[in-house]
């Protein structure tokens, strides 16, 4: 009921206005008619009666699941002054700005230029920014992490999981499969790993097979 008080206010207020300007009589039914299709339309499809509410902006989080920070975790270490710009951008992440996550571990690039860390957590959140592709930045920033640290398994299992994250089966492979070679015997993460090569090998031979 409060809407159509405030509709016949509004009314009110333009028909005061016509007559304080001493406007033409003309103009006089161009105002009413515009207030009829007006309040024609509020009586249509307004609801007076639905408590207001502000309105809520899209937002697109990004879930980052907890085992997936245990992993990174173990392959990266923790607390350090590379892992403090990917807690931040993690935060970006989940509040659904990917741009700005992207630039959290860009101004972490520029401080700390040779980490291995953060170059591989720009190819991945360039990814994410991208939509799931692989864009010639992406690939820029794990290449460069491969060369900061060629022996490492955290560059080509984030690239990997970036090649899932596209689409690209046959390259996640390749890179998953450096990631276990990479990484020592007896660490748990290298058991984590190639448990995730097994189930993409085994999804690749299902679409193969289903492909024939």
């Amino acid at each position: 009921m409060s809407g159509f008080i405030g509709l016949a206010l509004v009314g009110a207020l333009v028909f005061g206005a016509l007559v304080l300007l001493r406007l033409p009589r003309l103009l006089w039914s161009f105002a009413g008619a515009a207030l009829f299709l007006g309040a024609a339309g509020y009586a249509w499809q307004g609801r007076p009666g639905q408590a207001a509410a502000p309105a809520k902006p899209r937002v697109d989080a990004v879930p980052i699941e907890p085992e997936a920070i245990m992993l990174r975790e173990r392959l990266m270490g923790r607390y350090t002054a590379d892992t403090a710009y990917i807690v931040a951008s993690d935060a970006m992440l989940r509040a659904g700005d990917k741009r700005a996550a992207a630039q959290v571990v860009l101004g972490g690039v520029r401080a700390l230029p040779r980490s291995f860390i953060l170059w591989t957590q720009l190819g991945s959140t360039l990814v994410i920014l991208d939509g799931d592709q692989i864009s010639p930045a992406a690939k820029l920033a794990f290449g460069r992490a491969f060369q900061l640290a060629p022996e490492h398994p955290a560059p080509p299992y984030y690239a990997g999981i970036a090649y899932v994250r596209a689409g690209d089966l046959p390259a996640a492979r390749r890179m998953l499969a450096r990631a276990v070679s990479l990484s020592p015997e007896g660490m748990d993460y290298r058991t984590t790993i190639a448990n995730q090569l097994k189930v993409l090998d085994q999804f690749i031979a299902a679409t193969e097979q289903a492909g024939r």
